[in-house]
């Protein structure tokens, strides 16, 4: 049901903004879309509390850290969806269009900043991994994936072969970014391979057996939960320096977009009351 309103709440609004686009309802400098445009503007602006509230001793008392979080996230997909409206989808003087492709480059920064930010934290609004939580949920996966092991010798060489791959030493940074990029897919790759013979094997101990239909099911469901938290968990615990890396240098970028989006927002105002 959530997915399902979420994808009906999209084609509302991609709805609207075609009608917006296209039909002419509104000029930027009406009322309607000035109001539109200083919504948006204030929304935009009061992202700036987020960062004050983590910083700021003196606001501790002002609610919860994901809570501001949230409605963090809420403005800065709400400020600038509103900004869109109110612009008609159309660039117009040079201030406004500095001001509109200021506004979403840092969109799109937030964007990637989310990406970056879910691989490195417990859930959506979720507190940030330790090394040391990732390797005592490592070790828990070994333990329980003995039983994967005894399936088929083989399974254990292969899984044990995408642990060394991913913890090998490598000196050149070329080869380190290949495997960042691509550990993900071959673990994915890796999992349906070893899924497969699991329940080719099970499958032929089933009918040597005469097991039910919902024992051999059982069987393979827990199989296939115990590979795939195997491969995931070596995955996260192989990536994680290189997620927390890859959020500090993108907050160094962001930071930038946020104060070019305030000036430029400034300006605009400044110009579209005065002339």
């Amino acid at each position: 049901m959530w997915r399902v309103s979420v994808a009906l709440l999209a084609l509302l609004v991609l709805g609207m903004a075609w009608l917006v686009a296209f039909g002419d309802l509104f000029k930027p400098g009406s009322d309607l879309g000035y109001n539109l445009g200083l919504a948006g503007g204030l929304m935009m602006l009061s992202l700036l509390l987020y960062p004050l509230r983590k910083r700021v001793r003196a606001l501790d008392r002002l609610g919860r850290m994901d809570s501001w979080f949230r409605y963090h996230m809420f403005m800065g997909m709400g400020g600038p969806l509103l900004i869109l409206f109110h612009s008609t989808f159309r660039t117009g003087s040079m201030n406004g269009s500095i001001a509109l492709y200021a506004m979403l480059l840092v969109a799109l920064s937030g964007m990637v900043g989310r990406f970056v930010y879910r691989h490195i934290h417990n859930g959506l609004y979720g507190r940030a991994l330790t090394l040391s939580e990732l390797e005592a949920e490592f070790k828990a996966r070994q333990e329980s994936i003995g039983s994967v092991f005894s399936l088929q010798p083989d399974i254990e060489k292969r899984l044990k072969e995408f642990h060394q791959l991913a913890f090998a030493e490598l000196h050149s940074t070329p080869r380190r970014f290949w495997r960042f990029m691509t550990l993900r897919h071959k673990g994915k790759k890796l999992s349906r391979s070893v899924r497969h013979d699991a329940k080719k094997i099970l499958a032929a101990e089933a009918k040597k057996q005469n097991w039910p239909y919902a024992q051999l099911m059982l069987n393979y469901s827990l199989a296939k939960r115990h590979i795939d938290d195997y491969i995931y968990a070596i995955i996260r615990l192989a990536q994680l320096s290189s997620w927390v890396k890859l959020f500090s240098l993108w907050h160094v970028a962001h930071v930038p977009f946020i104060y070019l989006l305030v000036f430029s927002g400034i300006a605009h105002v400044v110009a579209v009351h005065l002339y």
